[in-house]
């Protein structure tokens, strides 16, 4: 290369460095605040590894072109309503709320910033959004399940037991969703010939003397909803089901899993890479009130057959064949 040619080359690659410095400098860092639930529920970290993945793979990547900024309500409504505003205050550009509970309680804060949420069980009956299609308004996401679906719980242990004539519901009474499942379960439970009756959560001493003297009469069963199925007590609330060998169906797989009898619910973290879809559109220009919200479309039921045997239940080989997994 000729001393004149490399010169030109020199001082075009010195130009353009601090050039191109500053544009990968000023490149605006975009601001996702989520709201979670329980960190240490078996699935809340990996629902949020989950979500980061989704996020990266659609050309997100922390610490260069985002931020995402977490809390944890950790089941508490009180603590949850604290961290609302908090992360509001943080002006992110948009959030991420799991459960009932966390987005109401950031559409109290705001009705600008954009929210997707995910594991809301009827977004239209706990007033989150207008209609499914059309949201309207700055929020939209994904659903667990109508509140009318959580009869099926109810059904199943019906299948497993046909001897059941009463079920106790383990809810959590200050949650929206639960007080609307219980009254779904208690609408199926008039055609089947079951009597329903409502345990709280909020002490386990509490849940420990309710089960104690459910247990008392034959022929009952546990019903776990997914709020109850998300708090510190779910080990104890297991337990006490076979101490007492009370057949219990619950909404996650993770606690059949851990011993559990069976479980009939979507799959939770797949909702949090689909909402980081949504997450992804919004911060390029979508609106949320014109994303549907989406339903999941498959439902998966798994049953522990180990703690079938340990309750001294036979299960119908229909009934086994029809499950998506058995756990031995």
């Amino acid at each position: 290369m000729r001393r004149r040619d490399f010169i030109k080359a020199l001082v075009g690659a010195v130009t353009a460095w601090p050039l191109a410095a500053r544009a990968q400098q000023t490149e605006q860092v975009r601001r996702v605040g989520v709201l979670m639930n329980v960190a240490e529920h078996p699935e809340g970290q990996p629902a949020i590894t989950a979500f980061r993945q989704a996020l990266q793979g659609l050309g997100w990547t922390e610490d260069h072109n985002i931020r995402v900024d977490i809390r944890w309500g950790e089941n508490d409504v009180d603590r949850i309503r604290k961290y609302a505003p908090e992360l509001i205050a943080l002006t992110p550009d948009v959030m991420l709320a799991a459960g009932t509970l966390g987005v109401t309680a950031l559409q109290r804060v705001t009705r600008s910033v954009p929210i997707v949420f995910v594991r809301v069980s009827d977004p239209v009956g706990a007033g989150v959004v207008d209609n499914l299609a059309r949201p309207g308004r700055n929020v939209t996401g994904f659903m667990n399940y109508e509140y009318s679906l959580s009869g099926k719980w109810l059904e199943v242990l019906k299948q497993i037991e046909p001897r059941l004539t009463h079920a106790a519901v383990v809810r959590d009474a200050a949650n929206p969703a639960s007080i609307a499942q219980f009254g779904a379960i208690r609408t199926t439970a008039s055609s089947l010939g079951v009597d329903v009756s409502p345990i709280g959560i909020d002490d386990i001493g509490e849940i420990e003397r309710a089960i104690a003297d459910f247990a008392r009469s034959p022929s009952g069963g546990l019903i776990v909803t997914p709020a109850a199925g998300s708090s510190a007590h779910i080990a104890q609330i297991v337990s006490l089901a076979a101490r007492y060998k009370l057949p219990a169906v619950y909404s996650d797989r993770f606690i059949v899993a851990d011993g559990g009898l069976i479980s009939y619910g979507p799959q939770g973290i797949d909702q949090f890479r689909h909402a980081a879809d949504y997450v992804n559109r919004i911060l390029k220009g979508a609106k949320p009130a014109d994303l549907p919200v989406q339903a999941p479309t498959k439902f998966e039921l798994v049953i522990n057959v180990k703690t079938a045997k340990a309750l001294g239940l036979t299960m119908p080989a229909s009934f086994l064949t029809s499950a998506d997994e058995v756990i031995e």
